[in-house]
């Protein structure tokens, strides 16, 4: 079993690598940090006996997150979990080098990009796309018009809101297309997440609220190893089931409708993604 996983660097992702290792999983670990790459890496093999591979990438550029899509399509010959966990919050409005809001990059149109680019591969594995969304998706007023939200009020976490509630629809439009796939809520995790967001400090500092990056891990590992990850196409998860999700996380027109939109914003063709 080849499992990819985004944002491994680090966190959730990084405890996710060493969970599916020790289950028998090949894992790759994709980040845009070479050393903190190797150290994970290095921490994977000393817990599983093998060292995972790694490959460098920053989802803030398309033109990497198409090199990445290249290099995996030309070292694996299968793919049999693809895991989208790289994600940032910022509390300022950013713009990447490609022109775009710099969460909504990261952690939607990025992973869109990559997703489509490997999943022939996938897909022919017979494998499943995994998603880190979060219950922010909830309170998200996504508008596939305005994904940058140039013309609307900034706010940070509204923009995170909407990144994470284009994860849960994207997960929706994969599972109409036959994909198995699926997203998840880690929930509150004590790692270096959104370090000058006040509120989160807040959180960290109230005893039994934050989870260990290995908790907030679970619901990945669980979707990744267990039937549950191709039983339930296009459901939201947390704590390793089911959970229930708004309708705008769940509506098949506005999923389309970011479908078509992200499609067009990533340069992908009609021939390359239907």
């Amino acid at each position: 079993m080849i499992s990819v996983i985004t944002g491994a660097s680090a966190g959730i992702g990084a405890a996710a690598a060493e969970a599916l290792a020790r289950a028998g999983h090949d894992v790759v670990l994709v980040g845009r940090s070479r050393a903190r790459l190797t150290s994970v890496a290095g921490h994977v093999a000393q817990a599983a006996g093998r060292r995972p591979d790694t490959a460098v990438a920053d989802f803030a550029s398309f033109e990497e997150v198409t090199r990445l899509a290249a290099d995996l399509l030309d070292r694996y010959e299968r793919i049999d979990v693809l895991a989208n966990n790289a994600g940032v919050m910022a509390a300022e409005r950013r713009l990447t080098r490609d022109g775009h809001e710099l969460m909504m990059q990261v952690n939607h149109l990025s992973p869109f990009l990559l997703t489509n680019l490997l999943l022939p591969r996938v897909t022919a594995s017979g494998g499943r796309v995994v998603t880190t969304s979060s219950g922010a998706a909830k309170s998200g007023r996504l508008d596939p018009a305005d994904l940058d939200r140039a013309r609307r009020r900034w706010s940070a976490w509204l923009q995170y809101g909407d990144t994470k509630q284009a994860n849960a629809l994207f997960t929706v439009a994969l599972a109409r297309r036959g994909v198995a796939a699926t997203c998840f809520h880690p929930g509150i995790v004590r790692t270096g997440f959104a370090p000058d967001s006040l509120y989160m400090k807040l959180l960290m500092a109230i005893p039994g609220v934050a989870r260990s990056p290995e908790q907030g891990a679970g619901t990945l590992v669980h979707l990744a190893t267990t039937p549950d990850g191709v039983k339930h196409p296009g459901r939201y998860f947390a704590n390793g089931l089911p959970a229930s999700a708004s309708p705008r996380m769940t509506d098949a027109a506005l999923a389309a409708a970011l479908w078509d939109t992200s499609r067009a914003v990533t340069g992908l063709s009609a021939d390359e993604v239907p």
